[in-house]
Parts: C-alpha cells; structure tokens; sequence
C-alpha cells in the first residue's frame, strides 16, 4: 500500500516513516501542502497521512482542494492541534480520521489499516480467494494454510489484484503501485513479476488466479480454478519465460 505523508517537521518525518515502513507501507513524503495537492491529484495514493500545520498552506486547504478535484484517496490528519474545534472543522471538509501528537505507533497503523479496509470494501484484515488466504495487517500469504513467501513487490502486486478482484489492471496500475511514479523502471518489469507470482502460487496449490487479459493487463479470477493436467503442463511451460503483454 502507497501512502502520501504530508509533514514539514523534518524531525517527526524520520520517526513517522520508520513507523508506516515498518508495517509494511510503501512511503512518499512532501513538505509542503501545495506539492500534496499535486501529488494527489496525480498519482493513485492507497492514503494520506497529513499535518494541519503547514509551511504555506494549512492542511485543511490540502484536504478541501483534493475532495474539490474528486480525490478519493482516505486522508488521516496527524497533528499536534488538540482542540476539538480542529478536529470538527478537519472532518467536515473531508478528512476520514484524526489522530492528535503526540501518537501511539501501533494505534496509527491499527486506524490507518482499519480506514484502508473500509475504503476498499472489506471488514475483515483476512482476504481470501479459493485456498489463498491474504492479511493486510501481517502481510502474510497461504495456500491452504502454508505459508507462501513472497518478495516485497510480489506481495504488493498480489494485494492489489485481490483488492481489485474480478477488475483489469493495466502495467501502467501496477508501476504506480509499486513506485508511484517516482524511478519507475521499464514496463516489462510487471510480466517479470507477475510471472515469478504466478509459479509461486502454482507450486503452493493455488491454480491459475491471475489470468491475462491480451492488450490490456492482469486480473485475478473472482472464482477459483483448479488446473486439470494438461492445463498444468501448459502452465509449466508459459512460466518458463515471462509474458510480454502490451498493457
């Protein structure tokens, strides 16, 4: 999950982005709210984690300026204002939580996961399809209950397309995901990935999921499917080599 962290205090940003990293978030920081609001409105954010107390413009300017342009994306305001005045007005324009300064690592990343979950359609951290089983909050992967070890970006690729089950993903979705934007690698880079995703999910038992959709992307199956033989051998051998679809 890509998270967009609005803060200009350069000595909570550290402390705060150890914190998202070490849940398992992928972190882009701005300093000021005018880079926030272009930020947003460019690229696909999962979140926003933002400061009331800006630099140049107050965070519910950055907030009231996204929801005008029709940014969807869940916004968690982190402040060090407390009075209840600040949280009414925060909520009013937008915001979906608010949480005071000094925090509680482990509460952040409880509201941050639990607004992610409801933002998505889910009530439950446990995803499942057929025998995989997928938790946004450990990051753990099973088939059938074993374990399934994914890199960083294979479990990132994997989460997306079960949030998104039954829905294409273009390339161009997956690289935003994985990099939003910034040092993005060449487009290739995806069939690599998906290909290594899929024989790991394969050798656990969990049939062929992710199917490709010639000319426009990846989609995970909303049903599971289970390989007969011949299907299995066919796998095999696509998975000798990655696939090179034009997304």
């Amino acid at each position: 999950m890509r998270v967009l962290l609005v803060e200009d205090d350069l000595s909570a940003v550290g402390e705060i982005t150890q914190i998202m990293k070490g849940a398992g978030f992928t972190v882009d920081h701005v300093q000021s709210g005018e880079e926030a609001v272009e930020m947003l409105r460019h690229y696909d954010y999962d979140l926003a984690v933002l400061e009331l107390m800006l630099s140049d413009i107050e965070g519910y300017e950055v907030v009231r300026r996204a929801r005008a342009a029709r940014v969807a994306t869940p916004m968690v305001v982190l402040s060090g204002l407390t009075r209840p005045q600040a949280k009414v007005k925060a909520f009013s324009i937008g915001a979906d939580d608010y949480m005071t300064k000094p925090f509680d690592p482990d509460e952040l990343v409880a509201r941050m996961q639990a607004i992610l979950r409801r933002s998505k359609g889910f009530s439950e951290p446990t995803l499942r399809v057929g025998p995989l089983k997928l938790s946004l909050d450990s990051r753990e992967v099973t088939v059938n209950e074993a374990p399934v070890h994914l890199t960083g970006k294979e479990y990132a690729i994997l989460e997306l397309l079960v949030l998104r089950k039954g829905m294409v993903l273009t390339k161009d979705a997956f690289l935003n995901h994985l990099y939003g934007g910034m040092d993005e690698p060449e487009m290739k880079i995806i069939d690599v990935f998906i290909c290594k995703l899929r024989k790991k999910l394969q050798a656990a038992g969990a049939g062929n999921l992710i199917t490709t959709v010639w000319g426009r992307g990846y989609m995970l199956r909303e049903q599971f499917h289970r390989m007969d033989t011949h299907e299995a051998e066919m796998a095999s051998e696509r998975l000798e080599t990655p696939e090179i679809v034009a997304a």
